[in-house]
């Protein structure tokens, strides 16, 4: 059993954050970042090609992780690996250790910082759980069995409270918890309202659900993520806050704490994710608001 498995199961309110690894092999400030939040949150989730932008990879991320003394969710897109490159890092990355996968399928590569290349998809997110699945009961994709002890992974996966219908999305999370997800974490949700309708929706789930956060920073940034996360709707009271903020960063961070207290006193959900997006060293400062 994972750390973070563990944490769920005993029904502790999980804080996970998310690292992007360097476009790079420096790992100064990744790592600075690690040891400025081991002990804060209780887990590190690496990107794996965030926003499809070409980066080292999360498997290298967690490996350094590791090596502090914490423990990773590995990433995993099938935006740029077949079926033969993702069990193969699986398996790699279960002999090195990483045990908490997140299957992603993965933003399309016009969007990032290499929009020529060919995009493969041979698995989407439900095709890597079942492939993640599949090594755990010993056998890959197609059928071949594996030579000693099956890994034993603890998988997870995304969804979208925002979307509507909610009932579309619902349908894709019933799909990927029947291939093996058994925590989910969400895109960033700021309307309580979505968050109420979400946690009464899957309440009959028998899964772990970490609600994304994304602390704002400005109004611009308020707009910008209502225009490019599909359904997320940031309310009108939030805008004027930052409209308004002499300090829109410190306010942003303000709003995040306040939404988070209200999941954690509600029991909307089992716990959050931080998504800072390159603001992780302001992640400590949101937790001593809390």
């Amino acid at each position: 059993m994972t750390y973070l498995q563990k944490l769920l199961n005993e029904g502790k309110f999980v804080i996970t954050a998310e690292v992007g690894p360097p476009k790079g092999v420096d790992l100064t400030r990744f790592r600075e970042i690690v040891r400025l939040l081991k002990g804060e949150i209780d887990v590190f989730n690496v990107t794996d090609g965030q926003g499809a932008s070409m980066r080292l990879s999360s498997l290298a991320g967690c490996l350094a992780i590791l090596s502090e003394g914490a423990e990773p969710v590995m990433q995993m897109t099938g935006r740029d690996r077949n079926r033969i490159a993702i069990q193969s890092e699986l398996l790699g990355a279960y002999t090195l250790g990483v045990r908490n996968i997140l299957a992603i399928t993965g933003d399309y590569p016009t969007l990032g910082d290499n929009p020529q290349a060919k995009p493969v998809y041979d698995l989407d997110s439900v095709g890597i759980l079942l492939a993640a699945s599949s090594l755990m009961r010993g056998k890959d994709l197609s059928g071949n069995e594996l030579r000693g002890e099956p890994p034993r992974f603890y998988l997870g996966a995304t969804v979208n409270p925002n979307f509507s219908p909610l009932e579309v999305e619902l349908i894709k999370m019933e799909k990927k918890i029947e291939s093996g997800a058994r925590f989910f974490q969400t895109q960033a949700v700021y309307d309580l309202k979505v968050a109420e309708d979400f946690s009464k929706a899957v309440s009959d789930f028998n899964v772990k659900i970490l609600f994304g956060i994304i602390p704002l920073r400005s109004l611009k940034s308020a707009k910008f993520v209502s225009e490019v996360i599909p359904g997320v709707k940031v309310p009108r009271e939030i805008l004027y806050r930052l409209e308004i903020a002499p300090d829109p960063k410190l306010e942003g961070l303000r709003i995040s704490a306040e939404f988070i207290k209200k999941i954690r006193e509600y029991g909307l959900a089992h716990g959050v994710h931080i998504m800072a997006i390159g603001a992780e060293k302001s992640i400590p400062v949101l937790l001593d608001m809390l």
